[in-house]
């Protein structure tokens, strides 16, 4: 039995255009990846109840920009990577210095750059020193003395200024409140699965690219 092949065309023209069907084809994918990928995670984070501002830090890039390639890559990644890995690994989180994490309670109300307020900013804030109450079961605690607290939650001294100068402390509505609460550890609840969507569309990636290549004529 013989077996003859015939070449009908230009060879070389057939394989340029089998390359430029190719790098289209896994150009198009990884962009289409990356741009899904980046969704799904923004969709994890808002889903997870942890806000859009959040979600909008995930970003994306095609690499080499401009122009099509066999070797296209995607890069998905996050503008906060050590809040949205917090909360994608569940980390244990302890003291920098090893003793205690402060927790603002309400009251301490919130930092004047958004976010959790420390314990050295609500000093300077207040004007008021905080008083350490140790507890042998459950948290210690950070609390502020001789205040009032409004209807609306803010703590106040309890003290009248006098235009002499003179400063005298109420009696009425005088109480202690609890500003922080201290722990020595916090396990931070896993709420994301970022590992899942990667791997989703990593198993997709083939078809993908099979997809949307184009048969050369």
């Amino acid at each position: 039995m013989k077996l003859g092949v015939n070449i009908i065309g230009d060879i070389a023209r057939i394989m340029e255009a089998e390359v430029k069907a190719g790098e289209k084809a896994v150009t198009t994918a990884m962009r289409d990846a990356g741009t899904g990928l980046k969704s799904a995670w923004r969709a994890q984070i808002t889903g997870a109840g942890l806000g859009t501002r959040l979600a909008r830090t995930i970003r994306s890039e095609q690499y080499p920009k401009g122009r099509p390639s066999l070797n296209a890559a995607a890069l998905v990644w996050s503008k906060a990577p050590v809040i949205v890995g917090a909360h994608d690994t569940g980390p244990l989180i302890r003291s920098k210095d090893g003793f205690w994490l402060a927790i603002p309670m309400p009251e301490a109300g919130r930092s004047i750059r958004g976010g959790r307020i420390s314990t050295g900013e609500w000093e300077r804030r207040t004007g008021m020193r905080l008083r350490f109450v140790y507890r042998r079961s459950g948290p210690s605690l950070l609390v502020a003395d001789n205040v009032r607290v409004s209807k609306s939650g803010r703590v106040r001294e309890n003290i009248t200024r006098h235009k002499d100068g003179r400063i005298s402390s109420r009696l009425k509505g005088r109480a202690t409140a609890v500003i922080f609460l201290l722990v020595p550890q916090v396990k931070l609840p896993k709420r994301l699965g970022l590992v899942r969507d990667a791997r989703a569309v990593e198993s997709a990636l083939p078809g993908m690219i099979v997809a949307n290549w184009e048969e050369t004529r």
